[in-house]
């Protein structure tokens, strides 16, 4: 609050003042002070009159109208009377003889109610000079008093009566209350019931501590409210609002009650509002505001939301206090006055008077001065002090005016500061004034008059220097006006919007409204103008071509208009009334053309004045003489930062084409929906460069190869066809086109969106030819809908004649469409007739769902589809058909209907080759064993086949002939095993069931078999099935009671059931029967042998396994002894268990006895020989066969040129216990060597170790440098050597690749396993590291 001026006069220092403001008009401040005089100043404090008392002033007051200030004095009977209209002062008589103690003017009327210290009261008419006295209307001084609005009078006593009277001064109510009254008013007080109309309740404070409240209505009821101790003496109350009192108490409180009836009494509302004392308080009902007075400081409250502290004014310089404070009745000044005798005034409430010129503003600061402010561009703020308080402000580029009535002063504002230049008189009172850089424009009385601001401006011609619209001859009255730069604006009540170019000095441009044109808000350049018409629609107006959009959505409130003057928005325009800002942007060029739309609303702050708009900022004046900003809600984006962003600010910043922002907001959010709302938005306004931005960044590849495709385009409506076409807007796409250079692409696009209807009526406008061809396109759409009629009609109309290919498309057509309409014969002819196979199936299929079958078949047959010709051929019966298109038909189907057919006919042979093709085998099946008795035909599809119903009736078949072997076979085959089994019971034939059952059956299947098998004391039958079921002990039981003649299978299955059975209970038993433990007869030890295997266990196999051998040594069968070493060292060499060495020495010995027999057959005696030296050295291993062996070392070695060696084996032959056993054929020979002994010896080759590559003898088998058994080669016996390795491709032993390969020329199989080997299964093994590794298996 600005502090507007303060009285402070010497008489007055120390003491209170008396003071009230003229009411109504507030323009008066009378005030008394103790040195016996009233002096009334004006509203900027200047003093205007006094009044000289004879004693200290007791009462002042105004009249209702502020016409008449009266007082009342100490020492005298007279009222001072003084006229403000006339500044005239007079004296009325009162008649009174006592002192004067009261004085109150009527609310309504010219009464004037005086009472005494003695309890007399006068009425006296202003108007009328009529003086009633009232004697003894109290007993005791009147103390205070008020009028009704109904003109009754209350009065208060210290004879602590309260009276009501009417004007003439009769009593009507009496009351008496306990204690002295003060402060007497008038209200309404709230009750439930229909109260009287008027102010019926009297409220008096009673001895400053009760609130006393008396109903006229109601006098025998009065209420009296206290309140708490605290608070203090009642200082002050106020009425306000419905039913409300304010009141203000000594120790600083504020308190707020109701008076309604269910209220009564109770505190709404309660603040310290200060630290030591309150001392008065006061209530502007123009403002809605309430203030209290007390300390050094004033608060005020807004009476709406009292919590809200509005204002503190802290006088510093009043040490004492304060003491009473006073508005005037237009709220717009506050007087305070001090314990000390000063008197301040502020200002609450300025009129709201401001004007704008681009993005300077003019506003009124206080009373008499006027702010200047360019914040935008950052001009200093310059404060203007004017001669008058103004009714109108206007401001230009240069210039500011101020002005009341018909009078406006003009002031320049450069560099240099504010130059007052002139103050001018026109010719009515001015209703708005307008300046640009040269020119004013006032508007008065319906009149325009347009002048020069500086007269001295010599570049003026006179003849431009001032004008007056209308013109003379012109009979319309001028509403409102506008001055740009370069033009005058004005609407007149004709609804004439005429444009006036200063420029030129004449008219350029006028527009004729059905209505009045209220007012007008063109836009800084004057290329577009707002109007308000009579009918408080808004339109926005391009004078430029004529143009004239409807603002939509415009409240018919309004009361102005602002341009943005931001260069980002100067298609933005704010309207606005009392409560909102409604912003609406002008869309220019978008694909629907131009259009203006409301963008939304923003809330606008109580008693707010917009006057200017940038960039989303709205300034505004406010009552208290300052500016206020608000962000338009509208423009919340440019205020938020990229965390805050949403979907509203996107959609904000499109509605106002602010596509930069819009972009930023895209990539805040990085959401696909809303760039492809931006998107859309870019089409919508032809934005079509950053439409690709836009679709490029969302990767919608088609879309942005469409916008660069057509983004140079200068035909704006083809563009904009392009565009609506993208937004999916069709017929807007096509009245575009139309409307373009290029109307064909509207044809183009119902032909691409198939909207065949609006496509021909297009092509018969701009192509006719085109017209066969959709013709033909919308005929395919009508036949897949189902409106064949119209589908016939197309297709003919699409024949051209000369394209081929369309016009069979189109006969076609015409051929489907004919059977679908009934013309089945011509549709089946063209079909017919026409060369494509597809047609001739699609009429098929049409004449068949018609249950046209004969033409069906037909028309499939000619297509060549003999499967679908044949299957309707047989719907219709004709089986001659179907059997002539058997050959060609594939479906398995048709050949089973034909076969059921030539069954019915008895022709079965025909029949079951068609049941054949049919691959239904039961019934081919059913009619050998039936009709054509070729049960074995039936057999072997059966057996090919294995159908199971098949089988059944092959059984049945074979039963019915006693044949209960095949019967049995067939129903085992036909998965009937419990029949199966009861015929084989039956019949005896429970060993053919028992071979046929097969490893389908299951446990219990078995174990029947088994049980009948031990029925009959089959026992080895009867053990195998119990071991197939997994009864091993009872399976046991049964081979080891089979008689002797079974006895080698019998423990062979026992042996394997053992093995299955992993039960050691059933080892034992099985072993006590082997070595003889049960019947005293030991079993051959190869079954223990196999034993061992079958239990995995290969330790004690290969034990047995030697034992065996050396049996089979013993006698003489060495290769069978040889075959039980290998199969058991290749056994242990799988289980990855290290081989005996004992076992791999018998083996190698007994292979190079077998090697031996090899070489001499192929008449290597050499190596047959070096092998015989080997075993003749471990003779005693060939017991049964000394002599032989050492007879066959001999005669080898003698061939071989071994001499010594045959020497030393014939001398061991001549020992007295092998002579006699010698073959007579060579005992002279071998005598005759003893006796004349050859020694000489053929040296044997040496070979290098495979382990350590020490050069030994070939055929030595332990190497002397490392101590290693050496590998021998299967095929010679000798040692292996690394660079000649290869294996046996069966039995992995190793053997020398080049005597292998020499070897297999005569013989075929491997001596070691004696597998079928041949040359090309050897390959030279380059790296034979793995095979020197074989003794680290584990032990």
């Amino acid at each position: 609050m600005k502090r507007v001026f303060t009285l402070s006069e010497r008489a007055w220092s120390g003491s209170c003042l008396q003071y009230k403001w003229q009411k109504d008009l507030g323009n008066y401040l009378a005030v008394a002070g103790p040195d016996n005089s009233v002096k009334i100043f004006d509203r900027h404090g200047q003093k205007m009159n006094e009044l000289n008392l004879p004693g200290r002033c007791v009462s002042l007051d105004w009249d209702k109208d502020g016409d008449t200030l009266a007082v009342i004095a100490e020492k005298s009977s007279s009222v001072h009377l003084w006229d403000a209209n006339v500044n005239k002062i007079s004296q009325l008589d009162s008649g009174m003889k006592d002192q004067l103690s009261f004085l109150l003017w009527s609310k309504t009327g010219p009464l004037l109610a005086v009472g005494t210290s003695k309890g007399n009261l006068l009425i006296y008419n202003q108007q009328t000079s009529r003086k009633i006295p009232v004697l003894g209307k109290h007993t005791k001084r009147i103390t205070c008093g008020c009028w009704s609005s109904q003109n009754l009078l209350a009065l208060g006593s210290e004879d602590r009566n309260i009276t009501v009277s009417n004007h003439e001064g009769d009593t009507i109510r009496q009351t008496s209350v306990r204690a002295d009254p003060a402060d007497i008013q008038f209200s309404v007080m709230k009750t439930d019931e229909r109260a009287s109309p008027g102010e019926s309740t009297v409220s008096v404070a009673v001895g400053k501590k009760t609130l006393f409240l008396f109903n006229l209505n109601d006098p025998d009821n009065p209420i009296e409210l206290a309140f708490q101790q605290r608070y203090g003496n009642i200082i002050s109350y106020r009425w306000y609002g419905d039913g409300y009192i304010m009141i203000g108490f000594s120790h600083g409180y504020f308190v707020v009650i109701s008076t309604h009836i269910r209220e009564i009494g109770q505190e709404l509302f309660q603040a310290h509002n200060h630290k030591d004392s309150l001392t008065s308080i006061s209530i502007s009902q123009a403002l809605n505001k309430a203030a209290s007075c007390g300390d050094n400081c004033v608060k005020i409250h807004d009476l709406t939301d009292l919590k809200e502290m509005d204002a503190i004014v802290t006088l510093e310089e009043e040490t004492k206090g304060l003491d009473q404070i006073c508005w005037t009745d237009d709220g717009q000044l506050l007087a305070i006055s001090s314990q000390q005798g000063s008197l301040y005034v502020y200002l609450t409430k300025l009129p709201i008077l401001g004007s704008s010129c681009g993005t300077r503003i003019a506003f009124l600061t206080s009373l008499l001065e006027v702010t200047v402010a360019n914040q935008v561009e950052g001009d200093p703020t310059v404060a203007v002090a004017v001669e008058v308080e103004p009714n109108f402000i206007a401001v230009g580029p240069y210039h500011l005016a101020v002005g009341m009535n018909n009078r406006a002063w003009f002031y320049a504002l450069g560099s240099n500061g504010v130059q007052r230049l002139k103050d001018t008189e026109y010719l009515g009172t001015v209703a708005s004034l307008c300046l640009n850089c040269d020119y004013a424009a006032a508007l008065f009385e319906g009149k325009v008059q347009l002048h020069v601001i500086e007269d001295e401006d010599q570049d003026v011609e006179e003849d431009r220097q001032t004008k007056l619209f209308p013109e003379p001859d012109q009979k319309y009255r001028i509403l409102s006006h506008a001055l740009t730069t370069e033009f005058l604006f004005y609407g007149t009540d004709t609804g004439l919007i005429q444009c006036f170019y200063i420029e030129d000095w004449q008219s350029v441009n006028e527009y004729r409204h059905p209505v009045g044109i209220r007012k007008v808000f063109p836009d800084l350049n004057g290329t577009r103008l707002v109007f308000i018409d009579d009918k408080s629609d808004g339109f926005l107006y391009c004078p430029v071509d004529d143009s004239l959009f409807e603002i939509p959505d415009f409240s018919p409130m309004i009361t102005g208009v602002l341009w943005e003057n931001s260069v980002n928005d100067k298609s933005v325009f704010v309207a606005f009334d009392e409560d909102k800002v409604y912003t609406y942007a002008f869309h220019k060029d978008t694909i629907q053309g131009s259009k203006v739309i409301l963008v939304g609303s923003t809330k606008l702050q109580f008693s707010h004045k917009p006057l200017l708009l940038y960039n989303g900022e709205l300034t505004c004046q406010t009552q208290s003489g300052k500016t206020s900003s608000v962000i338009l809600s509208t423009h919340s984006f440019l205020n938020s930062t990229r965390n805050d962003f949403s979907k509203e600010h996107l959609l904000q910043a499109i509605k106002l084409k602010r596509f930069t922002e819009a972009w930023n907001v895209c990539k805040a959010l990085g959401d696909s929906e809303a760039w492809a709302e931006l998107g859309r938005a870019c089409l919508h306004h032809m934005e079509v460069e950053l439409a690709i931005r836009v679709y490029r960044s969302m990767g919608n590849v088609g879309m942005v190869l469409s916008l660069e495709d057509i983004k140079g385009i200068e035909d704006q409506n083809l563009l904009a066809g392009h565009l609506a076409m993208f937004l999916n807007d069709y017929n807007q796409a096509q009245d575009l086109y139309l409307a373009s250079s290029y109307p064909m692409a509207a044809l183009e696009m119902r032909r691409d969106l198939l909207h065949w209807d609006s496509a021909l009526q297009l092509a018969k406008r701009l192509r006719p030819k085109e017209i066969p061809y959709i013709s033909k396109e919308y005929a395919i759409q009508l036949e897949f809908v189902g409106d064949y009629t119209n589908a016939l009609a197309h297709y003919e109309k699409g024949i051209t004649g000369d394209n081929k290919e369309h016009d069979g498309s189109c006969l076609a057509g015409v051929a489907r469409m004919s059977i679908r309409m009934g013309d089945i014969r011509k549709g089946a002819n063209q079909a017919i007739k026409h060369p494509s196979r597809t047609l001739k199936k699609e009429c098929g299929a049409i004449l068949e769902s018609m249950k046209q079958y004969s033409e069906a078949a037909q028309l499939y047959e000619k297509g060549q589809y003999y499967d679908k010709a044949a299957s309707v051929y047989i719907r219709c019966k004709n089986w001659a058909k179907v059997g002539e298109l058997l050959t060609h038909v594939s479906s398995p189907k048709i050949h089973l209907q034909y076969a059921k057919a030539k069954e019915a006919d008895g022709r079965y042979k025909e029949a079951v080759m068609a049941y054949e093709s049919a691959q239904d085998w039961e019934s081919m099946i059913r009619i050998l064993l039936d009709h054509l008795n070729n049960p074995e035909e039936a057999v072997r599809i059966v057996r090919e086949t294995q159908s199971v119903v098949g089988a059944k009736m092959v059984a049945r078949f074979f039963l019915h002939l006693n044949d209960y072997a095949s019967a049995i076979q067939f129903l085992v085959l036909s998965h009937c095993s419990d029949e199966a089994f009861q015929l084989a019971q039956q019949h005896g034939q429970m060993e053919v069931y028992a071979d046929i059952i097969g490893p389908e059956a299951t446990v219990e299947d078995y174990q029947s078999i088994a049980l009948y098998f031990e029925g009959e004391k089959k026992h080895l039958q009867a053990g195998t099935f119990f071991h197939k079921c997994g009864q091993y002990s009872r399976a046991l039981k049964h081979f080891l009671k089979c008689p002797n003649s079974d006895d080698n299978l019998a423990i062979e299955m026992a042996i394997e059931t053992v093995g299955e059975a992993k039960d050691e209970a059933l080892t034992n038993q099985l072993i006590d029967y082997l070595m003889g433990e049960s019947d005293g007869m030991p079993k051959d030890a190869k079954y223990l042998f196999r034993l061992y295997m079958a239990l995995k266990q290969y330790r004690e196999a290969a034990r047995t396994a030697i034992i065996i051998a050396r049996e089979e040594q013993s006698a003489g069968n060495y290769r069978n002894a040889h075959d039980v070493l290998f199969s058991m060292y290749m056994e242990l060499l799988t289980q990855k268990i290290k081989i005996p060495a004992e076992m791999a020495t018998n083996l190698m010995i007994l292979h190079s006895y077998i090697l031996v027999k090899i070489h001499v057959k192929r008449g290597d005696h050499l190596k047959a020989a070096r092998m015989l030296i080997r075993v003749s050295n471990n003779i005693s291993k060939f017991p049964s066969h000394i002599v032989p062996i050492l007879t066959s070392a001999v005669i080898e070695c003698h061939r071989a040129g071994l001499k010594n060696s045959s020497f030393s084996y014939a001398a061991m032959l001549m020992r007295p216990e092998y002579r006699n056993k010698i073959d007579p054929k060579y005992k002279k020979k071998i005598e005759a060597m003893v006796r004349r002994p050859d020694t000489s010896e053929v040296e044997e080759d040496n070979s290098p170790c495979p382990y350590c590559g020490f050069s030994l003898p070939e055929c030595e088998l332990l190497c002397p440098g490392c101590k290693n058994n050496l590998p021998y080669c299967i095929a010679t016996g000798r040692h292996m050597v690394k660079e000649d390795w290869c294996v046996c491709p069966h039995c992995d032993f190793p053997a020398l690749f080049s005597l292998f390969t020499q070897m297999l020329e005569t013989e075929s199989v491997c001596p070691m396993c004696s597998e079928n080997v041949s040359v090309n299964q050897l390959k030279k093994i380059s790296d034979c590291s793995r095979y020197l590794q074989q003794d680290q298996l584990q032990p």
